[in-house]
């Protein structure tokens, strides 16, 4: 990696107006600025990762920097995260267009929002062989790549309270980037300020996690009494054999086959199914790849908000990230997650049975872990609680308790 001395290069020495985005079709007016593009992470191979950052709305140079991510692990934290949920500008219910989020994350902090591995969203690889080694630790590696380069064009964030949240799969992404981040804060030349992680509905430890989305389903009647005992009975999901049990297989395979189990969270609080399909039209447009730095607006780049070959493929999942829970708290590192109590993909049972896993009596000795759920939401919490979420992100941002109700 590049050093750099002291009196750092002058071009570095503001934003990278080059990014700058100032044409997007249909955005609302705004007071704050947003920059959009790609940043290398390996030259040799020509990998690049897009990323979309929003100033805070008001006094950006005294608010923290945030990374979001979204998991998948094959999904766009654009096409959710700053488009469905928390940024700024979320698609709207025309199929083509923007409207204004009144309850976005950028009224706290700056946010980035990052679109991780390479083959998601519009982050690429000019090696075709990179997406047959993706996982896990790619992930990480890469991400963590890209941030110090991203620091480079942005060279005012490097001293910035940096903290790292995301939903779902980036339960694992967040804790293993943040565990990544510390042990390389070591030199000082590589340090960033790392303060805390936020995860919302995260995958966490696989036993646990299978074992509450099993009980989830069976308590809401999705499964039958029947297929809850032959999963019970037959399914050691600490097991790596697991799979190769075929009561267990079938009776798992019904699980999914109930629609209903997916349908859940979605039906509830109003969710509308289609705003995958709204996200996509809108990253497909000419002139949005074109104000966004993505294309000239003729040649397109073809943009899904998941990418389910990078799923079949991935190469390296940790079984759980709780022994990095424990040491990231030992180090002084804040850590919060958040679960919306209508999940059926990634269940607050599933949440508690890991969390309870790490020691009994979990949220006395471990100080620096919080938890907490949203009755009535779903898996995407800040769809279904706009407002909730935005306060408990401000009392996470503070070190406050998180308020009980908004």
């Amino acid at each position: 990696m590049r050093r750099l001395s002291l009196d750092t290069d002058r071009r570095f020495s503001s934003p990278d107006n080059e990014h700058l985005v100032t044409n997007l079709p249909g955005q609302p007016h705004v007071d704050f600025r947003h920059y959009a593009g790609y940043v290398t992470v390996n030259e040799k191979n020509g990998r690049a990762l897009f990323y979309w950052f929003y100033e805070a709305t008001t006094h950006p140079d005294g608010k923290p920097l945030v990374l979001w991510l979204n998991g998948g692990p094959r999904c766009s934290s654009v096409g959710y995260g700053a488009t469905q949920e928390i940024g700024p500008f979320l698609v709207a219910n025309d199929g083509h267009g923007i409207k204004y989020n009144p309850y976005s994350w950028n009224r706290e902090a700056n946010m980035l929002f990052l679109e991780s591995p390479v083959g998601v969203g519009f982050s690429y690889s000019n090696t075709t062989s990179d997406y047959d080694i993706l996982g896990d630790d790619f992930t990480a590696n890469d991400a963590y790549a890209f941030l110090h380069n991203w620091l480079l064009k942005f060279p005012s964030y490097r001293t910035r309270a940096f903290y790292i949240a995301g939903e779902s799969y980036a339960g694992k992404y967040v804790p293993e980037l943040a565990e990544l981040i510390h042990d390389r804060n070591a030199d000082p030349f590589l340090h960033i300020d790392l303060r805390g992680i936020l995860m919302g509905n995260p995958e966490t430890s696989d036993a646990e996690d299978w074992t509450g989305m099993v009980d989830y389903a069976w308590s809401h009647a999705v499964i039958s009494d029947e297929t809850h005992k032959i999963i019970r009975n037959s399914c050691n999901f600490n097991s790596n054999d697991t799979w190769s049990n075929d009561d267990c297989n079938q009776a798992v395979d019904e699980l999914f086959r109930q629609k209903i189990f997916f349908q859940m969270p979605r039906i509830m609080g109003g969710y509308d199914p289609c705003l995958d399909e709204y996200a996509r039209a809108f990253y497909n447009r000419p002139d949005v790849q074109k104000a966004l730095h993505i294309s000239d607006g003729h040649q397109l780049k073809n943009w899904n908000i998941c990418n389910r070959k990078i799923f079949n493929e991935w190469s390296d999942s940790k079984p759980s990230v709780l022994p990095i829970y424990k040491k990231q708290i030992a180090a002084g590192l804040r850590i919060w997650v958040y679960s919306g109590d209508t999940d059926g993909r990634v269940p607050v049972l599933s949440t508690r049975y890991s969390l309870g896993s790490l020691v009994s009596g979990w949220f006395q000795e471990y100080k620096g872990l919080m938890f907490a759920t949203f009755r009535g939401a779903g898996h995407a919490v800040p769809i279904f609680k706009p407002s909730e979420s935005l306060a408990f992100f401000s009392a996470f941002l503070q070190g406050e308790s998180p308020p009980s109700s908004r």
